[in-house]
């Protein structure tokens, strides 16, 4: 390896877990549902080896949030923590959440950009949370509320509204539209539910809602994720250290010249996948690296 090889080694910027394009943010959603699923068995068992088992006092009662907002005030985080969270007796509805989250989130990645579903996911919770709370003042509702429902209903309802015409399973008789697949999701869901408190039901149908009216606000030019990714990107700097300006080495004299720059390489394939997104969903569904892409393309067939 020469010296300006080990320049541009030095340069290259370490790669970190980032909310865009470089990362697949919905791996991270189920592997932190699951992560999440373990660590409350591991507790649980925990437990369970105790005189007095107070796993859901000390452990449940921390992250559920609660119907009144007199104990919400005196535990705000769990208006995030509930969103993530599913214990030992409720593990088919894990499974069953991320299976359909998966499905939809999936989908709404290839339409909107992989920076999206994070936003969408803690959006339907925030929202399913106020809303079974408030519920629960109105009608007669449970103590308290746990699980990803709320989250993955709110993606579920926002791939829809992207994209209602979408088609699962093209190759099987046309494929199945991705309307009758939420239609079957919320009929199992609300099925589900309709047994126990009313509280429940408003829940889930409030954080569907959220994941509609975001897309109807996004397709308007108003993202409501940017600010989100934002945020992040900002508090992630605050950890990296300091840019030292002494410590850059100059291994050529450019003379004037301007710096080598990395284009990527343009291949047939990535283009025409591509024009079939652009067939199927409209260029208002490219994102920006996609955008970047066909404009390079063009450019080197002038």
């Amino acid at each position: 390896m020469g010296e300006a090889d080990r320049a541009q080694e030095y340069k290259k910027p370490k790669k970190r877990f980032s909310l865009g394009q470089e990362n697949n943010a919905l791996v991270f959603l189920v592997s932190a549902n699951a992560v999440v699923f373990l660590l409350l068995l591991f507790l649980q068992v925990a437990f369970s080896f105790s005189e007095n088992n107070g796993f859901e006092q000390s452990v449940l009662s921390q992250i559920s949030i609660p119907s009144n907002f007199t104990a919400f005030s005196e535990k705000p985080w769990t208006i995030f923590t509930f969103m993530f969270a599913d214990t030992l007796s409720n593990l088919f509805r894990l499974l069953s959440n991320m299976l359909w989250l998966w499905a939809f989130g999936y989908v709404l990645q290839q339409m909107a950009g992989n920076d999206k579903i994070i936003p969408v996911y803690i959006y339907g919770g925030i929202v399913g949370g106020l809303a079974f709370m408030i519920s629960s003042h109105i009608v007669a509702g449970p103590v308290n509320m746990l699980g990803a429902n709320s989250s993955v209903i709110a993606v579920a309802t926002a791939t829809t509204t992207l994209n209602p015409r979408f088609r699962f399973f093209r190759n099987i008789r046309g494929g199945v539209a991705i309307w009758v697949l939420l239609a079957i999701y919320l009929i199992i869901d609300l099925i589900g539910v309709a047994g126990n408190f009313a509280s429940y039901s408003i829940s889930h149908l409030a954080a569907a809602s959220a994941g509609c009216i975001f897309i109807i606000l996004y397709r308007k030019g108003i993202d409501g994720s940017a600010w989100m990714n934002k945020a992040y990107f900002n508090f992630i700097k605050l950890f990296e250290p300091a840019k030292n300006k002494n410590s850059q080495t100059y291994f050529y004299n450019t003379k004037g010249k301007p710096p080598f720059t990395k284009t990527p390489n343009i291949s047939q394939e990535r283009i025409d996948e591509i024009l079939d997104k652009i067939n199927q969903y409209g260029t208002h569904f490219l994102t920006q690296e996609e955008l970047d892409y066909l404009k390079k393309a063009s450019e080197e067939n002038e």
